[in-house]
């Protein structure tokens, strides 16, 4: 895992676009894993700009959700598919066939994970995963507790995520379940990033990166992946031990970080 601070969020969010051109650029075929929420928000518009602004051809590109509310799908709005259509795939023209989203309305929801699984592996695996940090360490709806060897499931949500949630919602909502990934999905990507960003996050940050690795936090699974980078920005970072953020990347390696 790697760590950098970037001085605020648009420099953060900046950053990380810049990683993740270089990762996705050799890839002819790549398959991509993006959360919802608002710190991957400033990442997705960054992609899109640069994408269209070089007309570079994404046509080949494939995604796979996250995560989804049960008893919700793209057609509800606040919903995470509803999000991540107008964050990238709506400005991307992404085709419908190049994107498999979790049907919280479906009747059979082991089927959707089924369904996500198979993608999966047609596709040999997740080239990268894009992440934020719930305030409870959940990545994806891996709530704390989650058992670390589960793929895609259905997942009982924790009560501090069906609180955060609302916020997606003009009117409360029940978010008693979700479908996600699971952590075993995750740590088998080729790549993982991981964006924090606000004082609000500084002490879950700081519990995910510095404390126990424990399915309590199930975010700090992925200090063992080794493919991983973690971007925050100051506020984020301001409870970390400087052993823990070692060297701020200065203007010459960020230079070398782009080669």
């Amino acid at each position: 895992m790697r760590i950098i601070i970037e001085k605020d969020y648009a420099s953060m969010s900046a950053k990380a676009a810049d990683e993740v051109m270089e990762i996705l650029k050799p890839i002819a075929e790549p398959l991509l894993c993006p959360a919802t929420g608002d710190s991957p928000k400033g990442l997705y518009k960054e992609m899109v700009r640069r994408i269209l602004k070089s007309k570079t051809d994404v046509s080949g590109w494939h995604f796979i959700g996250l995560d989804e509310w049960v008893g919700i799908n793209g057609s509800d709005e606040g919903s995470c598919r509803f999000h991540l259509d107008n964050d990238l795939m709506k400005p991307l023209k992404i085709q419908k066939d190049n994107i498999i989203f979790f049907d919280g309305r479906a009747k059979d929801l082991l089927e959707e994970t089924s369904k996500a699984i198979f993608f999966i592996k047609t596709y040999e695996g997740i080239d990268l995963v894009i992440l934020g940090l719930g305030m409870n360490g959940h990545i994806g709806m891996n709530e704390p507790g989650t058992d670390p060897s589960l793929h895609a499931h259905v997942a009982e949500i924790d009560p501090v995520t069906q609180e955060v949630g609302q916020k997606y919602f003009t009117n409360p909502q029940k978010l008693s379940g979700g479908i996600t990934l699971g952590i075993k999905d995750i740590m088998q990507a080729k790549h993982v990033i991981l964006l924090i960003s606000g004082r609000k996050k500084a002490e879950i940050a700081r519990d995910v990166l510095e404390g126990e690795i424990s399915n309590q936090l199930p975010a700090s699974f992925l200090r063992n992946h080794p493919g991983c980078t973690v971007y925050l920005d100051e506020e984020a970072a301001s409870l970390l031990e400087p052993s823990t953020i070692g060297e701020k990347p200065s203007a010459s390696n960020a230079e070398r970080f782009n080669r």
